[in-house]
């Protein structure tokens, strides 16, 4: 969870405005079936659509959380506190309160809040492909073809290295420094990202560590908090980058943004069926250094 606002952004701490929460159900369960659905439909005619349930638990036209409020004036509309009450109202209720029958869905009146939701999709997992596959014939073509070009190179290796014996000796060691401390580690982020350009999470439960975007601000092992139960958090996955260009935040001109956010979570995997419990998450920036 993060505020839209550019000025929460800039809330201190590791992981500025962002939040974080797990749940967990178990693989036999009330609520899903044990197997994933099939890839494709079944043969034979579409299933008719399913009815929208008359009863059951009033949820906030805002957020979807348990809406115990209504509006007083059609009873109808439900929210989950004052705030998402008033925000509904200036945002749209105000003009449809009381302009439907008993009948009719209120979900069709339900404006989308794009000023204070972000957008939902459908997210496919896939396994990352090796970073270096296996050399074909035309891979070999290629080499054959780069290697008509040596003598260019040569002479520009030449020009490179007259131009680096004309820059005095702590030039040459900031440089050589800025390149393995920042620009190194930005390079081979972003070659891995080139791979899956679309990537928007990298999921690796306790196994390698995450891609980051720079040397600066890492955390120790010291700073990742335990679990409230007391087992040690560990990675879990990564949010990328890319996602920032989904989620509609640069109206206003000024944006949230990160180089990646990381979070960690309980080893154990604590907790029951029906709660929520808070994890750890780290935003970590892109490095002045690095353009």
């Amino acid at each position: 969870f993060a505020c839209r606002g550019a000025a929460c952004y800039r809330l201190a701490g590791p992981g500025g405005p962002f939040r974080v929460f797990r749940s967990q159900l178990p693989r036999r369960n009330d609520t899903y079936p044990e197997e994933p659905p099939p890839e494709e439909p079944p043969p034979g005619p579409a299933p008719a659509p399913p009815r929208r349930l008359g009863s059951g638990a009033a949820l906030c036209r805002v957020c979807g959380c348990l809406g115990p409020r209504c509006c007083g004036r059609c009873r109808r509309a439900a929210y989950c506190g004052p705030e998402h009450q008033a925000l509904d109202w200036r945002r749209g209720h105000r003009r449809s309160c009381g302009q439907h029958a008993a009948g009719d869905d209120l979900a069709n009146a339900i404006p989308e809040h794009n000023e204070f939701l972000f957008p939902e999709y459908e997210i496919l997992i896939e396994p990352e492909e090796p970073e270096f596959p296996a050399e074909s014939p035309d891979d070999e073509q290629g080499a054959e073809d780069t290697s008509k070009d040596t003598k260019e190179q040569e002479e520009l290796g030449a020009a490179g290295t007259a131009a680096f014996q004309s820059l005095d000796e702590e030039t040459l060691e900031a440089m050589a420094k800025h390149e393995t401390a920042e620009e190194k580690i930005f390079q081979m982020f972003k070659k891995q990202v080139a791979a899956e350009p679309e990537q928007i999470i990298r999921y690796c439960r306790g196994g390698e560590g995450p891609l980051w975007v720079s040397g600066e601000n890492r955390p120790e092992e010291k700073d990742i908090p335990n679990c409230a139960c007391g087992a040690k958090r560990i990675f879990e996955f990564q949010i990328m980058p890319q996602l920032l260009n989904h989620l509609q935040v640069d109206s206003l001109g000024e944006s949230i943004d990160w180089g990646t956010l990381v979070v960690y979570t309980c080893a154990d995997s604590c907790g029951g069926e029906s709660e929520y419990l808070e994890e750890f998450i780290w935003k970590q920036d892109y490095s002045m250094g690095c353009t």
